[in-house]
């Protein structure tokens, strides 16, 4: 429902870009607010030492409220304790200061994804 909301709804993604062949597999982060879910976003591991964080989104009404930056450091701990050493992201532009201030770095040309202007971003694991 959030991603539902947040990427088709207020972003214009199409459905059938949102949904994908990963979404089986991945690794789930929810975020609550009483018995209301607010936020998500998913990890999807690649190998034995490389995952990508994805579909992080919060509702409207939740945002700027550190809903966000829960779920990324949640999936961040996740990777770390499966092993992963490197992590990667494809950030909207827009939210390329979000990921930044965990320690993501934008690498590469700027992109569009679903219409959207987005760029890469890394992120390097302690062992």
């Amino acid at each position: 429902m959030i991603r539902q909301k947040v990427f088709i709804q207020e972003q214009g993604v199409p459905k059938d870009m949102e949904l994908d062949e990963h979404d089986p597999s991945a690794k789930h982060a929810l975020a609550y607010q009483h018995d209301l879910c607010v936020g998500t976003g998913r990890l999807v591991l690649l190998d034995s030492h490389h995952a990508q964080i994805g579909r992080m989104a919060v509702l409207s009404t939740f945002r700027n409220q550190g809903i966000g930056k829960a779920i990324l450091s949640y999936l961040i701990a996740l990777a770390k304790a499966e092993g992963v050493l490197t992590l990667m992201l494809h950030s909207q532009v827009s939210a390329i200061p979000f990921y930044a201030k965990l320690g993501f770095i934008a690498e590469g040309p700027i992109y569009d994804e679903a219409g959207i202007p987005h760029r890469n971003m890394m992120l390097s694991l302690p062992k």
